[in-house]
């Protein structure tokens, strides 16, 4: 299959690309991030995707304008909900651009990532796919976890230490009542 792969950055997108080529499906990759937070640390993590996606020879498309005003707009009366937002806007972003782009399927990094609710991605995913009249890739590539910091580490990728947005940086960084 044609696929477009959702790319949250470099890092993730090691062992999903991996994969897919191994199943010799024809990948490219898709840069809509409009949660990161600051705007450096966006920029710092389109430049790593960048390099990642030259190094493997990964075509790519990228979404570069910053709208934080807008990930903010939604989500925060409600910032424990911010999460189902994110995966929602960025899913649906990449169900439009291949829909448009004349891509059979669609599928995202943030399948591989640990730390994300895994059963609510794959369920938009799929009512994205009926709605787009596209195929919903579905891989479980928690698997790839390690293998994916050992490559990443190896090809001297910067690796964040957050999820990318304001509230995963606080929680990563400040200080918790004990």
């Amino acid at each position: 299959m044609n696929i477009l792969l959702h790319v949250c950055c470099g890092n993730c997108a090691i062992y999903p690309v991996k994969v897919l080529r191994e199943q010799n499906h024809t990948v490219t990759g898709y840069f809509f991030n409009h949660n990161i937070h600051p705007y450096q640390e966006f920029k710092r993590r389109l430049e790593t995707t960048r390099e990642y996606a030259d190094r493997v020879e990964l075509p790519l498309l990228i979404d570069e304008e910053y709208r934080l005003e807008t990930f903010l707009a939604e989500v925060a009366a409600d910032p424990s909900r911010r999460c189902s937002y994110c995966y929602r806007s960025r899913l649906a972003a990449t169900a439009r651009t291949a829909a448009e782009s004349g891509f059979e399927a669609f599928t995202t990094t943030l399948l591989y990532s640990r730390y994300q609710q895994h059963d609510e991605i794959v369920e938009y995913g799929q009512q994205l796919a009926t709605e787009f009249n596209l195929t919903f890739h579905y891989e479980d590539y928690r698997s790839g976890w390690q293998e994916g910091i050992r490559i990443s580490k190896e090809l001297g990728l910067y690796r964040q230490q957050y999820c990318g947005c304001i509230y995963s940086e606080k929680e990563r960084y400040a200080p918790r009542p004990q």
